[in-house]
């Protein structure tokens, strides 16, 4: 299995307010995590790194291999972790009302387990074919569940940008939390939205596709997502399943 990531601040932004990180616990067992900051002057960046470093630190300590006791586990922490979050806010005043989004897999053996909450997505490219396995937790795709907007108006949409969910900002956390079995020349892309607003599905397809080293596509959406105006930052994530060993 191999892994890399790529994150930039993109071509509008003063600060980048996305966080990534990649973790191992003792057993070996892998954590990815991309998060998107978002409120207060200082707060988006600084609720991003919270929620990627105080998880990923809590992971590394665990042993367990269990994917069902996995899942038990990361509802757990991002519940502690919005917490945290929440404390933190109330401490300081340029940081009320800061949050993030967060998209996170971990994997086991040949499962893996995928969490979000916002708009930070999972993808999963297999057989030739991409497919999106998160749902953004956003005002624009309820929208569009409800045949309020058709998806290209949703492209377009004003309000594009409005969570309905996030670590930080109420004391409820509703994280989607589900479990995949994972095959041989599997990828796993994690990212921001500053991504997938910026390069179509078929675009990413096509990069995921390509004979280039795992970097070099992580590289490739970030430029093309800064070709593409880059208003905000840009994170991708991407894991291979390629049947090698853990690196």
């Amino acid at each position: 299995m191999e892994y890399t990531y790529r994150t930039d601040i993109g071509q509008k932004r003063p600060n980048n307010e996305d966080y990534v990180g990649l973790f191992h616990n003792t057993a070996d067992t892998t954590l990815a995590i991309v998060a998107d900051g978002m409120g207060g002057h200082l707060g988006g960046d600084v609720a991003s790194e919270m929620a990627v470093s105080h998880i990923g630190y809590a992971f590394e300590k665990t042993s367990t291999t269990d994917v069902e006791t996995i899942v038990r586990w990361l509802i757990f922490e991002l519940q502690e972790e919005n917490s945290v979050i929440l404390e933190k806010a109330q401490q300081y005043a340029d940081l009320t009302g800061m949050g993030t989004t967060l998209v996170a897999v971990i994997i086991s053996g040949s499962r893996f387990v995928v969490a979000n909450i916002g708009d930070s997505r999972c993808y999963l490219y297999r057989r030739g074919r991409l497919m999106q396995i998160t749902e953004d937790h956003s005002l624009v795709n309820e929208l569009v569940k409800t045949g309020e907007l058709t998806p290209q108006e949703a492209k377009n949409f004003p309000q594009k940008n409005v969570i309905t969910r996030s670590l930080g900002v109420s004391a409820d956390v509703d994280a989607d939390v589900t479990i995949y079995d994972m095959e041989q020349d599997d990828y796993l892309l994690l990212c921001s939205d500053g991504l997938t607003n910026q390069v179509p599905d078929a675009d990413i397809a096509t990069v995921l596709a390509g004979e280039q080293p795992l970097g070099d596509k992580a590289q490739e959406l970030i430029d093309r997502a800064n070709a593409a105006g880059g208003p905000d930052n840009i994170t991708a994530l991407i894991i291979h399943q390629d049947g090698g060993p853990t690196v």
